[in-house]
């Protein structure tokens, strides 16, 4: 194992974690400005959880969705991609400290520690591939809502929570692909067998524990 791209690894790795507990509840996953007067205007953002809407004098309000039922396919998709992704993450850094060259758990059983560090970052890679999964779909929503003219909601563009989500699945699907370079386990060579030749006294040692029978001219009849 390669401790120092392991290290960078995980350390890869738990910035991803960091940074999706920063997107999950961030309000700007997608945002609207309503143009008007001094007054009327108002920025609308959402997120997976809420809707908020910010006037010109700086008071916003905020509504929770009501039910998770009468929520849209991809909000509920989305919602439960990025509570998995936070999940995976979570096992992934347990996995890889546990795998780690400088840990103490395991011992000194290197194949078994790069094992398990090897399980961490398929955790890691499962979490940048949710987090991935779910800010796309929920950034394809928004510019098919965007561009669609008969379209007759309100249209919203792209916001900084899903520029975060993007970051933080690169970075783990980064540091699960280095953490499953650096572990790779090799197997141990195979043992070489060596054959001794037979002595000129008629006897002779071999590497394998199976005897061979010495082949003889003589018959029976000759041996008292």
């Amino acid at each position: 194992m390669n401790a120092i791209v392991e290290a960078f690894a995980f350390f890869l790795g738990f910035i991803a974690w960091l940074m999706v507990g920063v997107a999950l509840p961030n309000r700007y996953w997608k945002v609207s400005t309503v143009d008007g007067n001094v007054i009327t205007t108002s920025t609308i953002y959402e997120n997976l959880w809420m809707s908020c809407a910010t006037d010109s004098t700086g008071v916003h309000n905020c509504r929770d969705f009501p039910s998770l039922l009468a929520l849209n396919g991809y909000l509920q998709a989305s919602r439960a991609l990025m509570i998995a992704s936070i999940v995976f993450g979570t096992l992934g850094i347990v996995a890889t400290l546990s795998g780690m060259q400088c840990s103490k758990i395991g011992g000194e059983n290197y194949l078994l520690k790069g094992r398990i560090a090897a399980i961490g970052g398929v955790f890691f890679l499962l979490q940048g591939m949710c987090t991935m999964i779910a800010v796309s779909w929920y950034a394809a929503n928004i510019t098919q809502q965007f561009f669609d003219q008969f379209y007759p909601g309100t249209k919203y563009e792209i916001g900084e929570g899903l520029y975060i989500g993007w970051s933080s699945a690169t970075l783990a699907i980064c540091g699960g692909s280095c953490l499953l370079c650096a572990c790779r386990v090799k197997t141990p060579k195979e043992k070489i067998s060596y054959s001794y030749q037979l002595s000129s006294r008629g006897r002779g040692l071999t590497a394998t524990p199976t005897s061979f029978s010495i082949p003889s001219n003589y018959g029976r009849n000759a041996y008292v």
